[in-house]
Parts: C-alpha cells; structure tokens; sequence
C-alpha cells in the first residue's frame, strides 16, 4: 500500500504528533507498505535528523507567533506534487489543521481516500489562549475532519467528542508504546543521586512547557518535605514555570534512551495537562513501572486505572494533585503495586499491534471507495 502521511509536525519536533508520525511510517515500512511523509520544514539550522524510514518531503513553514517551538507550513506545490509522484492509494492526514486542510483539499482533487487522525483539542487550546473561540474551533474541526473518508480518535473520550459535535464516520485508534525502550531495569540510581541528593521522592512530569499542560499546579507538590520535582521538556513557560516551582530540577528537552532512563528513575509520575487527547507518556511511564497522576479528562480516562495503576484527579486541581502524590509518597507499597499494574497492563499495546489496526482502518476506507465506484 502506498501511503502519504501529512504531518503537521515531525521529528526533530518533540510532541505527540510527531512521534506518532515518525511510529506510524515505520510500522508501514516495515510491514512491506510504502509510505512517504510530507512535514513543515524544521527551523533554519535544525538539523533534520528525523531517524525515518522513508522519504521526507519538507514544505516551507514559519514558526507560530508566541511559540516559535511550533512551525506552521506555507502554501507549497510540493504537497499536492508528492501525491500525484508517490501514487498514493491512501492519504494520512495527521492532526489536519494547516498542511493537513491543504492535503485534505489536495486528496479531493485527485480523488484520493483521506484517513484524518484526530490529535489535538483545538477546543481546549482556544480557551486557554484566548479566553473564547471553542465554537469556531469545533467549526473548523467538523469542516475539516467530515471532509474525510474517515477520522480516528485515539481514546474514547476525544471519539465522543466529535461525535457529540457533528463529526462523522469516527472510529477509535489508539497509540502503542515501545516497551523495550521503555521499562523498569532502565532505573539509574548513580542519576536518582544527582536528581535527590538527600534520597527524596522523585515526582516526575515530560512533556511541553505550555500554558494548556498547567505544569504550574505542581507548585503545591515540590513544597511537600521529601519530595523533588523534576521537570522534562521545554517551550515558552519553562521561564515562568522555573520562578513558580523554585527547587524543582529542569533537564530540558530529552529523547530516545536518555528519556526512558529518566522516566525509569522517577518515583512518580504526575501529568497536570486536562486537553489531552490521548497523553503518550502516561504510557510510557506506565511502561516504566511508574504509578501515575494524571486529571480525569480526556485520553488519561482510557490509559489510567484508578486506584490499580495510578489515580485520577478533577482537572485543574492543585490540591488534589498534591493530596494524591502525598498519598503515594507515604505508600511505598502502593507505588509498587501500581507501577507493576500499569507495566503488565501496556505490555500488548505495541505499535506493532495498533499498526495493525491501523491497516485495517485503511483497508475498510478502500473498500468503501471501490464499492462506491462500482455502484
């Protein structure tokens, strides 16, 4: 099968996005399809090395005013140039809103079947940044997202969503999580020392530095005696989040086997963001034996089992964030019992076997198409 992802990001770009991008092209290549990824290109001396298994066509792109970290694309001829040269059976859209809209409008002129991956709660990142906006938001989902053959939510909660909202032919596709890379032997005690060196509990958050992931509500938890917060990622907040978490450790933005070493050396792991589709690196702590705090909201719904692998808290709640990391804290039992629960329960989801999903999805689009030709 011939497939052209377009991305609206991809590595060197750290995100949910990207990384399932990046997933997504070597599942196919290595299940003998061929697939072609069409991205903005990375900032002028990025180095792009992406590590993909395939061809990477770059459009120009401009980075979004007030989070440069993000690269919007420009209008560019070598989206549609890549669909006609690559002969694609099947267009990828992920998380469609710039590049994706004009691969979605470049698909329908040829005549090409588009799968469109939803990814991202524009909803809930137009009430953050602006204060207002979540119903042109959803207007512009529905516009974009019922243009396609069909859209693949990753958790039940963002399937409901769209359903509730008028957007048709939706179905759930999850995200795999490497277990290899990611698990419990990969705990470094010589780095627990340099992170605690008074053998404090380490709380952990990964992820972007951003107003909608709320890293803030941490504030309450690095005043706990005992504790240390330890804060991986990077992007416009990191300043302001560095004066309102003094003590906590920022180690920046961190990749491949460095990160899986790190989550493998937390106590905790604590996600604070409530707009999360589906949220990857609860898996991934999951992976690596952590129990986990997350809000109960959105995708950490579907991944997080209170009270066997981890607890939920109500969203944007500081204190409740604290009173369950205390209560963890104080439980060394618990933390194991919930750490070896989330590992056992992510054990099956590989990205092997949502790949395979994934085919399937494109296999039922394509049917359709020809059952639709034939009639």
């Amino acid at each position: 099968m011939r497939v052209v992802i377009v991305t609206e990001s991809f590595p060197p770009d750290v995100n949910g996005v990207a990384h399932c991008a990046l997933q997504t092209a070597r599942y196919l290549v290595a299940r003998g399809h061929a697939p072609v990824v069409v991205a903005p290109a990375p900032a002028p001396g990025h180095k792009p090395d992406t590590g993909a298994p395939c061809p990477v066509v770059h459009v120009p792109s401009l980075p979004l005013p007030g989070y440069p970290q993000v690269r919007v694309a420009l209008p560019s001829r070598r989206l549609a140039a890549t669909l006609v040269e690559h002969r694609a059976d099947v267009v990828h859209l992920a998380s469609p809103f710039v590049l994706g809209v004009r691969g979605m409008a470049a698909a329908a002129r040829l005549g090409l079947p588009a799968v469109a991956v939803y990814q991202t709660d524009l909803a809930g990142y137009a009430r953050t940044y602006m204060g207002a906006g979540e119903a042109a938001a959803w207007r512009r989902i529905r516009s974009v997202h019922g243009a396609a053959d069909l859209t693949l939510a990753p958790s039940s909660a963002a399937l409901r969503d769209l359903e509730t909202h008028g957007v048709p032919r939706v179905e759930l596709w999850p995200r795999g999580v490497d277990t290899e890379r990611f698990r419990p032997d990969r705990r470094d005690e010589a780095l627990r020392r340099e992170l605690a060196p008074n053998g404090e509990l380490i709380v952990g958050y990964v992820g972007r530095l951003a107003p909608e992931k709320q890293v803030e509500l941490l504030a309450g938890v690095r005043g706990q005696e005992g504790v240390r917060v330890v804060i991986v990622g990077d992007g416009p907040s990191r300043p302001g989040l560095e004066q309102a978490l003094p003590g906590a450790v920022f180690l920046g933005r961190r990749t491949g086997d460095d990160l899986a070493r790190i989550f493998a050396s937390f106590d905790v792991f604590a996600h604070t963001g409530p707009f999360e589709t589906f949220c990857q690196t609860i898996q991934e702590a999951m992976a690596s034996g952590l129990p986990v705090v997350a809000p109960a909201a959105g995708g950490p719904l579907d991944l997080v089992a209170h009270g066997h692998t981890g607890l939920l808290v109500p969203p944007r709640d500081a204190t409740a964030v604290r009173d369950a990391i205390r209560s963890l804290a104080a439980d060394p039992g618990l933390r194991a019992a919930f750490g070896a629960a989330g590992r056992a329960t992510v054990e099956g989801r590989t990205w092997a076997a949502v790949g395979d999903r994934l085919i399937g999805h494109y296999t039922k689009v394509l049917a359709g198409r020809r059952t639709a030709v034939a009639a």
